[in-house]
């Protein structure tokens, strides 16, 4: 990735956070904190990883992503909208009555989504099911789907993980968006995860650990993924909740809940000042 490519990546980012924030505060409602944490991780994966196409969102030969911690969808849709599957108007109606983009992926009404999601722990199970019928249909593409590490506390979970390890599902890669908190608290606190790499090795994935928030390492570490052979791999990507917006960062109150007009306001100039340095 050379310097400009890695410049269109983190201003394409600081959009795809612009439209959360549009969104969550549009509804009403909704859960800008994880979906601030996982958007430079969402946008490589539409703006460099992945081998998709907006203009054919069904292709047989694409690769796949489920958002597994789904109640996180408005960073998905906006990045979405940016890629080109639907106009960004769309966001402004965001979990309102009859419209697009409710709550949760929906793949039966919204293009580009690969699978449902929202109850925690099901998303992974719905990738390995991609993944293993990649292997039986002698198909290369790839499945990539995200966990908050919350999420992790789901036993269906690791039930995935000893299934993605059992079938040798080297074409999944799992990534587990580890900003530390919950929408009870901090993680280690509800129920802790750590020693959370040793747990993926023991069920036998490859491990990855990186700074979620930075596009180098996130690039070496999708880069390395696609190497592994034999066992699937997990990235666990340590990030800051509520990413790009400073008064939202490591603040649980962030989970789920909209900002009033003051707070949006206030985010929206953060973003905007963020995105101009970029592109000065």
């Amino acid at each position: 990735m050379n310097n400009q490519q890695l410049l269109e990546l983190k201003k394409t980012a600081c959009k795809v956070r612009m439209q959360i924030i549009e969104g969550v505060f549009n509804a009403k409602s909704g859960h800008p904190g994880g979906s601030l944490s996982s958007a430079d991780m969402i946008t490589y994966l539409y703006f460099k990883e992945m081998n998709v196409d907006p203009q054919n969102p069904r292709d047989p030969k694409r690769d796949r992503f489920v958002l597994s911690k789904g109640h996180c969808a408005p960073a998905l849709y906006g990045a979405l909208a940016l890629k080109g599957y639907f106009s960004v108007d769309e966001i402004k109606s965001l979990r309102h009555i009859g419209a697009m983009l409710q709550g949760h992926p929906d793949m039966k009404h919204t293009p580009g989504i690969d699978m449902s999601s929202g109850s925690l722990g099901q998303g992974i199970s719905a990738a390995c099911g991609m993944a293993l019928a990649a292997k039986y249909d002698g198909s290369d593409y790839r499945v990539y789907t995200m966990l908050g590490d919350g999420e992790c506390e789901e036993g269906q979970v690791w039930e995935a993980a000893m299934f993605a390890s059992h079938y040798k599902l080297d074409n999944l890669c799992v990534v587990v968006d580890f900003n530390g908190l919950q929408i009870d608290g901090h993680v280690n606190d509800v129920a802790g995860l750590e020693p959370i790499d040793k747990k993926f090795e023991s069920f036998g994935f490859e491990i990855i650990k990186i700074d979620g928030n930075d596009f180098a390492q996130i690039e070496s570490a999708f880069e390395k993924a696609k190497t592994v052979k034999g066992k699937p791999t997990v990235i666990i990507a340590a990030t800051v909740k509520g990413k790009g917006v400073s008064y939202m960062e490591n603040q649980v109150g962030w989970h789920g809940k909209a900002p009033n007009a003051g707070e949006y306001k206030t985010a929206m100039e953060e973003l905007q000042t963020q995105l101009k340095a970029l592109e000065a």
